[in-house]
């Protein structure tokens, strides 16, 4: 008898939902979104998710994979399911549209309450640079902005973070650390204000430093460094020391 994975999918919409059982082939390097694939195109066609690249470049296919967050298409189920049992929810902290698919919208508006959009100096007063600003590779403001810089949105920081849970207007790891890339970014003209919009009881001190948004983050970013990084600047800033 050909091997089968035991896969329980969550099914349902913003007013409740289950979980369904369905019994997929086991495949030599098969990825988890290669098993929904196979129920969405062999026996549940309207089943909801989302992907898009395949390959680890979006971010659209992350869910709950056995508890833990992930990108579905870069995680092998030999990995994660070594018994053979699979279990899938919707990324957690987020409102759920429909099955596996959530509504990225309210991840979204916490990067704008960030001020997490780059505001050109040379913007300010309508002026047109001449020329490109050089910001020096190894210089230190620049290397802590490309720590961070990479960060593709895909949301399993946010539905890893206990804070985000507990307190649902807490802007959450991935609009901060979008923050702190521009904080250190030196073209850019909004400093003051990012500052103030991530100093509230929202911003980064209501962060625990449990770094579970670290330890799952896909990119290898350290979203937990970028949040103290704006706790250190906010503490030097009220002593004038601004740094």
């Amino acid at each position: 008898m050909d091997a089968v994975l035991n896969v329980s999918v969550w099914r349902g919409d913003a007013t409740g939902g289950g979980l369904r059982q369905y019994q997929v082939p086991a495949r030599e390097n098969q990825t988890v979104l290669d098993v929904v694939t196979h129920i969405q195109r062999e026996i549940e066609p309207g089943l909801a998710y989302r992907f898009a690249c395949r390959v680890g470049m979006c971010g659209s296919c992350a869910m709950v994979v056995n508890g833990r967050a992930r990108w579905t298409c870069r995680t092998h189920v030999k990995k994660v399911a070594g018994d053979g049992v699979l279990e899938l929810r919707p990324l957690s902290n987020l409102p759920v549209i429909r099955d596996l698919a959530t509504d990225m919208a309210p991840f979204f508006d916490k990067w704008a309450r960030a001020r997490g959009t780059f505001q050109p100096k040379d913007a300010q007063d309508g002026a047109v640079p001449e020329e490109f600003a050089v910001v020096p590779p190894d210089s230190a403001k620049r290397q802590a902005a490309d720590a961070g810089i990479e960060c593709i949105g895909c949301g399993v920081c946010h539905a890893s973070c206990d804070i985000v849970q507990w307190n649902p207007d807490y802007l959450g790891p991935a609009a901060l650390n979008r923050a702190w890339t521009l904080v250190n970014d030196v073209r850019d003209g909004a400093r003051k204000e990012r500052l103030a919009a991530v100093a509230g009881d929202a911003g980064c001190h209501a962060c625990h430093s449990t770094q579970s948004c670290t330890e799952r983050c896909p990119k290898g970013i350290d979203p937990s460094g970028a949040i103290a990084g704006l706790k250190r600047t906010l503490f030097w800033n009220v002593f004038g020391l601004g740094r």
